[in-house]
């Protein structure tokens, strides 16, 4: 599980985006943002609230220059049947990839074996493709897209800001800290 400052491995699949089936690739990210969203299984509970308030978010993301892949063991298929019959799914314009051989889940080592099914797991990636976040919680805890959104604005800001970090509960426009020897102890 050290996927920290780690490049995320080569992959292909088949995912469900705007009506149709398309092809996604480890090529296709890079150079820009990217956030893999990790989840148990379609025709879920907690699932599908967390998809719908990604999707939400979507086009403020979008507008960050960040691109979003939701990712299950499901099909592609699957992944279709899921959007034509749930109000909440039907709202999702990012791709959701099928991954039904695992090979995604455990390229990002959050595949639970004994079920073949993902973790609810959450991975931010940068331009380089490169893991700059990540958020993992157990089946019942559901994640928040808001929170998603404001660890993009700080991984963005620390990418494009060396030398400067931000701190606990950083917002966009509030103060960062440059560290140095002279902070040590004073905060």
């Amino acid at each position: 599980m050290a996927m920290i400052n780690t490049a995320i491995k080569p992959f292909k699949a088949t995912a469900f985006k705007d009506g149709e089936f398309i092809d996604v690739s480890s090529e296709d990210i890079k150079g820009k943002w990217s956030v893999f969203v990790f989840y148990p299984a379609d025709f879920t509970f907690v699932c599908p609230t967390e998809l719908g308030d990604i999707a939400d978010k979507y086009e403020e993301l979008q507008s960050r220059g960040v691109e979003v892949f939701s990712v299950s063991t499901d099909t592609h298929f699957t992944h279709k049947a899921w959007h034509d019959s749930s109000d909440t799914i039907n709202k999702i314009k990012f791709a959701m990839i099928g991954d039904p051989t695992g090979e995604i889940t455990r390229n990002f080592d959050c595949m639970r074996e004994t079920m073949g099914l993902a973790d609810r797991a959450t991975f931010v990636v940068d331009p380089e493709g490169i893991v700059q976040a990540m958020e993992i919680t157990s089946e019942g805890i559901g994640r928040d897209a808001d929170d998603l959104v404001r660890k993009i604005k700080a991984a963005q800001y620390v990418a494009n800001n060396p030398g400067e970090v931000c701190p606990a509960k950083w917002k966009e426009g509030e103060a960062t800290l440059a560290p140095s020897l002279d902070l040590v102890g004073k905060i």
